[in-house]
């Protein structure tokens, strides 16, 4: 299945008329400027969604800070985008991806299959000299139909018996992997067997996704096989998205821990490891 959709290809389907759903995900962790910066600039036609209201569920103790949405939720919400059951959709954000495809993984665990990710986004959109558009868009009312439950995920009560047979990905900053730094959870570390592997890793410097074959080898120097069985977690499940996504371009399937160190850092029954 295709993960990615370069500016070109977008670029040509927006000029042919092909039905494409565009979504735009501007947001980074502490800031809240999120929808000027989209009301600023935007690719022509996208359609601003607020990961905080309609990504997530409402932060807690026991799941963290930033819970998946309920399907009816997220359904809901993805009517009001304008996707209709069989569209094609294409997310992006400015950061090269790393909140977008919270929503790309969500579209895809709720059953689309045809949920692309813009590679290099905003930023790849500009460079290319293709031009953006000011204000809010708005589309007419969709019809899909989602059911969550596609993807895989895990549990915090499934990771002590996963990382005894399996590879659990850590996709924080090393600083924090290492407990060196932790500025937002209540505790520094990492999950007691989990490996290193920060999500800006995947990412050239224009913020497109490293070509297929050296993600493969970047992962396989994490000690992923063919038949490893792979998850990862970040701080709350977002960023955990995007390096599932590089995992599957480098053709290696993984399943999601959501709740993420943001839940693990919460539970005092829980270990925590630091160091490398």
């Amino acid at each position: 299945m295709k993960t990615l959709m370069d500016v070109q290809g977008l670029r040509d389907r927006m000029t042919s008329g092909q039905q494409t759903v565009l979504l735009d995900v501007r947001w980074a962790l502490g800031k809240t400027d999120g929808h000027e910066q989209y009301r600023s600039a935007h690719v022509p036609g996208a359609v601003y969604v607020d990961l905080e209201a309609h990504l997530s569920s409402p932060p807690s103790t026991a799941e963290g800070r930033h819970p998946l949405p309920r399907s009816a939720d997220l359904e809901e919400a993805a009517r009001q985008w304008g996707i209709n059951d069989g569209d094609t959709v294409v997310v992006y954000d400015d950061t090269g991806n790393l909140a977008a495809a919270r929503l790309w993984w969500l579209l895809r665990d709720g059953g689309l299959s045809s949920v692309y990710l813009l590679d290099g986004g905003l930023t790849a959109w500009q460079a290319a000299g293709y031009e953006t558009e000011r204000g809010e868009e708005r589309h007419c009312l969709g019809d899909v139909t989602l059911q969550s439950g596609q993807m895989p995920v895990i549990s915090a009560d499934d990771v002590a018996d996963f990382v005894q047979r399996g590879v659990l990905l850590d996709a924080r900053a090393g600083e924090r992997f290492r407990g060196e730094v932790e500025p937002i959870d209540p505790k520094a570390g990492h999950i007691p067997g989990a490996r290193s592997a920060p999500t800006t890793e995947n990412l050239t410097p224009a913020q497109t996704f490293l070509p297929s074959g050296e993600l493969r080898r970047r992962f396989e120097a994490l000690g992923i096989t063919d038949t490893a069985d792979v998850a990862v977690y970040c701080g709350s499940g977002i960023t955990a998205a995007h390096e599932i996504a590089a995992l599957e371009i480098a053709g290696i399937s993984a399943a999601l821990y959501p709740g993420s160190w943001s839940q693990w850092s919460q539970r005092a029954d829980l270990p925590v490891a630091t160091g490398p």
